[in-house]
């Protein structure tokens, strides 16, 4: 009994840890850009009392719906990948291994070389995205494999390998001074253009996909004893698993039609949420979205800080997260030797 409140204070302990980090960062990315804010301007803004104009305008307008948004992508994005590894019961895998994020990434550029409006790239984005994923679960549901997930997952790496097949069509065929450059950059991942109609957008999608995982969080850790301890236990494994894809596949497909191909995030985050946390889903999931949302504000921030040019999303996580994923895999090698 004091073991079992020990380590439940434990864990409140690191959540309000994480919780106030993921403040600190958030009102560290209010403060830096171009026209930089001072603490008293910030809280000036947010409780209404004497805001300076200059700085309500930066708040509204610009700086904190880019905020916002870096965190709800960082925590949709760790989420779906906390999900997707205890349903797969792979820690290698990441939101994009049934070609979520190369369906939403071709449905944009599809976008932008048809010249569409932002708003109608995003929705085709989101729409492709979806797509892909039920065109993945169709087929491996029609092919009947005996190992299910596996088939599932290789029918992933089929149907993304076509799409990417279809990006690289794309970028072919695209105008290259004007829509090829967009287009690049898109897949590299920013948020330079978001507003606050963007996030608007986006927000109740991913809050969407985020209510069945926080509803069904001890079910969900379940699935990875595997089915047959899961069916003992009274949890349809099947029926559970297609919930927590879509919930996941939502969630990643809103986060990529919001801010383009952002990769590391989904892979990354979740094993460093089981070093704060614990390997019990239920843990896990509200660490990997503080942990997710601090970390990306942390690389959007960066981004538009460390040079005079806009660094894409994309690389600075392939940067960040290459490192850090090897020390991971380092530590639980040595772990698994012992």
């Amino acid at each position: 009994m004091r073991l079992s409140f020990s380590l439940a204070a434990s864990f409140a302990v690191s959540l309000a840890g994480l919780g106030f980090a993921l403040l600190l960062v958030m009102a560290l990315g209010f403060a830096i850009g171009p026209y930089p804010l001072t603490p008293g301007q910030i809280l000036g803004v947010l409780t209404g009392t004497e805001p300076d104009p200059r700085a309500y305008t930066v708040l509204r307008n610009i700086r904190g719906p880019r905020v916002v948004s870096a965190a709800l992508i960082g925590a949709a994005l760790a989420a779906a990948g906390a999900a997707y590894q205890t349903v797969f019961r792979n820690p290698l895998v990441s939101p994009d291994i049934l070609g979520v994020s190369a369906g939403a990434g071709f449905g944009a550029v599809l976008g932008i070389l048809l010249g569409l409006p932002v708003m109608m790239i995003q929705a085709m984005g989101f729409g492709f995205g979806l797509g892909t994923v039920a065109l993945v679960m169709g087929l491996s549901l029609a092919l009947r494999g005996g190992a299910q997930l596996l088939v599932m997952v290789l029918c992933g790496i089929v149907i993304g390998a076509l799409v990417g097949a279809g990006i690289s069509l794309v970028k072919l065929l695209a105008d290259p001074d004007e829509q090829l450059p967009a287009i690049t950059f898109w897949l590299m991942g920013s948020l330079a253009g978001v507003k606050r109609l963007d996030l608007m957008a986006a927000a109740p999608a991913i809050l969407l996909g985020l209510v069945p995982l926080i509803a069904l969080r001890w079910r969900i850790g379940l699935l990875a004893m595997g089915d047959d301890e899961a069916r003992a236990m009274g949890v349809e494994a099947g029926r559970l698993r297609l919930i927590v894809i879509a919930a996941a596949t939502l969630m990643t497909a809103s986060a990529v039609a919001l801010a383009g191909v952002i990769g590391w995030i989904g892979l990354m985050v979740p094993h460093m949420a089981r070093l704060a946390a614990g390997p019990r889903f239920d843990r896990m999931l509200p660490a990997a979205l503080l942990i997710g949302a601090g970390f990306m504000v942390l690389v959007d921030t960066a981004a538009r800080s460390i040079a005079l040019i806009e660094v894409p999303l994309g690389i600075l996580t392939a940067v960040l997260g290459a490192p850090v994923f090897v020390v991971l895999l380092a530590r639980g090698a040595r772990r698994w030797s012992l």
